[in-house]
């Protein structure tokens, strides 16, 4: 097959081309560094260096493609953030429609059923909106889980308080989710045969918070870190303190209110709570500890 990969080679996209060129594909990268094109031929692939809000560059990029992977890079800006994420969706969504592409697997996320409260995923939920009024196009929705690369974040807060912790209590549960999980997920949905739109949670382990604290803990020697359930307040002024702008740094409260409520994680339990992945937390822990001991 012939595949268009956007997201350049982050976290997921690296894994991605590694396991469609192992198959046999034809794999483009997009990506708008133009460092990175060296780096994506290395890898076998062909390097597309553009912007994903330019459309004709979109355009000739899934033109002739047999699928494309889509995914919007976080934090599009300090400002606008859910709206700069739904416009890069309408700039897939034209050039989609203009080459013809027949076949799509978005990146997604758990709470994405939701138009309203779930912070950052907001322009998501827009973008799943966008995509299904496509006309003939074969779509994945891959909603995946709170990413486990994102606790990295909290290093200076374990190493600094001795604690982790976020503005939900220690017993509520949260989706979470290794980047390889989803590389694997991404390629069997875009060589799948499956036609119309379908919704797949790729989530790789389903914790509570005290169990986070507890494994993550235990991996750096301290089996006793504790999880404290900070208030939106506290939540909100640790991230400005941490450099954060203060429109992400709201939003992430929001996201973290909508799991407190069990907004966020509401659909994923009526479907049964499926677990995709293979790398559970305590896998992840390991890597964990190599950074804290970095740090």
């Amino acid at each position: 097959m012939k595949i268009t990969i956007t997201g350049s080679l982050g976290n997921i996209g690296r894994h991605l081309v590694d396991i469609l060129i192992k198959q046999g594909h034809e794999v483009s990268v997009i990506s708008s560094s133009p460092e990175r094109a060296s780096e994506i031929e290395h890898l076998g692939a062909k390097a597309l260096i553009g912007s994903i809000l330019d459309v004709p560059f979109l355009t000739a990029s899934f033109s002739g493609a047999d699928a494309a992977f889509l995914m919007t890079p976080p934090n599009l800006g300090g400002q606008h953030i859910v709206e700069n994420t739904a416009n890069a969706g309408k700039a897939y969504a034209t050039a989609i429609k203009s080459a013809g592409l027949k076949k799509i697997v978005m990146l997604s996320s758990v709470g994405a059923d939701f138009d309203a409260g779930t912070g950052p995923i907001r322009g998501l939920h827009q973008i799943e909106e966008i995509y299904k009024t496509l006309r003939d196009v074969h779509i994945t929705f891959l909603r995946a889980g709170y990413f486990y690369t994102n606790f990295y974040n909290d290093i200076p807060l374990i190493k600094n308080a001795g604690i982790e912790g976020s503005n939900f209590p220690a017993e509520i549960k949260i989706p979470l989710v290794d980047s390889l999980d989803i590389a694997t997920a991404a390629a069997d949905a875009l060589q799948n045969s499956e036609v119309g739109h379908h919704v797949r949670y790729i989530v790789s382990d389903y914790v509570s918070g005290a169990e986070i604290a507890h494994t993550l803990g235990a991996a750096i020697g301290n089996p006793n870190l504790p999880w404290i359930e900070f208030t939106d307040e506290q939540a909100l002024d640790g991230m400005l303190k941490a450099g954060l702008p203060t429109e992400i740094a709201s939003l992430y409260v929001e996201m973290g209110q909508a799991i407190r409520a069990g907004k966020l994680q509401q659909d994923f339990e009526i479907q049964g709570q499926p677990i995709y992945g293979k790398i559970q937390l305590n896998h992840f822990a390991i890597d964990f500890a190599k950074r804290f001991q970095k740090l």
